[in-house]
């Protein structure tokens, strides 16, 4: 069996076939599992991260009730065009593949940038997402150290790759958890993602930096977001700090907020079950 053989009620994120289809000039790049009905969660992901950056044990047991939708954003991996420098320009991209699937409504799940992206969208498009879940991420105007962890992070020549001092605490249970979701990550072989480098790092720091660089005195963005929304942040996030995800509880209209014990930027890997779960009951509510 090939992986075009492969249904996507059938598939993981390991096994899935990378699929594309075309929208506003772009063809995006995406893996689709799940079941074929129910609303679809859409993934919008981190910093530098592609289809593969995911977590299997996230993604998969999030598909195992509900369409679950992995995608590249323009330039990003092996979908075409230009990395947008601006998070306005990559929620408009977002669209675009979203209404190109064909979908009226979905949920979304934004990560870090990811989250940026997703408050862009839900305050824009109140028609089009129906609720919304925002981790490791930050309000516009927010608290960011982006760069200063980056370097850090990267300074740590011994570390088997820059995610485990990025995402994880230095305790021992973090750094195992870590450990153990580089080794998930990795188990595709096959038709596995591109990393293109500062074709994308470059204009999405510059994304990142301004978003929260620009101030929002009157927290007209949140307060545009109507939606339901699960706010998720791990207790020692070093890149986008929890006080972050705070204030956004605080001025969501229809919040509610989850921290996880010893944890970083990669609270919902860290802690996947618990944080599988927590979706779930938020989405099915």
């Amino acid at each position: 069996m090939t992986a075009l053989d492969i249904t996507s009620e059938d598939a993981t994120l390991e096994t899935a076939p990378t699929r594309y289809i075309e929208g506003r000039g772009i063809r995006f790049a995406y893996r689709r599992l799940g079941p074929s009905t129910g609303t679809p969660l859409v993934l919008l992901q981190h910093f530098s991260g592609n289809i593969d950056a995911w977590d299997p044990a996230v993604v998969n047991a999030l598909a195992a009730d509900r369409p679950v939708i992995a995608f590249n954003n323009a330039g990003v991996g092996r979908s075409s065009g230009q990395t947008p420098d601006n998070v306005a320009a990559m929620a408009r991209d977002a669209v675009a593949f979203i209404n190109a699937l064909g979908f009226s409504e979905v949920d979304l799940l934004g990560f870090s940038l990811g989250g940026c992206i997703a408050q862009q969208i839900a305050a824009e498009h109140g028609r089009l997402v129906r609720k919304l879940i925002l981790v490791g991420t930050a309000p516009k105007g927010g608290e960011e150290h982006l760069l200063a962890v980056l370097q850090e992070a990267f300074s740590q020549t011994d570390a088997p790759d820059p995610r485990l001092p990025l995402f994880f605490t230095k305790s021992s249970a973090s750094q195992s958890s870590g450990l153990a979701f580089l080794k998930r990550t990795q188990v595709r072989k096959d038709d596995r993602d591109t990393d293109n480098g500062s074709a994308v790092t470059d204009p999405q720091a510059k994304a990142l930096l301004t978003w929260c660089a620009t101030p929002d005195p009157e927290h007209a963005m949140l307060r545009a977001i109507r939606q339901p929304t699960l706010v998720v942040s791990g207790s020692h996030d070093t890149m986008l700090p929890a006080n972050n995800a705070y204030a956004m509880f605080k001025e969501l209209s229809n919040a509610q907020l989850v921290l996880y014990p010893d944890s970083g930027h990669g609270a919902l890997f860290q802690h996947n079950e618990i944080f599988v779960s927590h979706v779930r009951t938020f989405l099915n509510a």
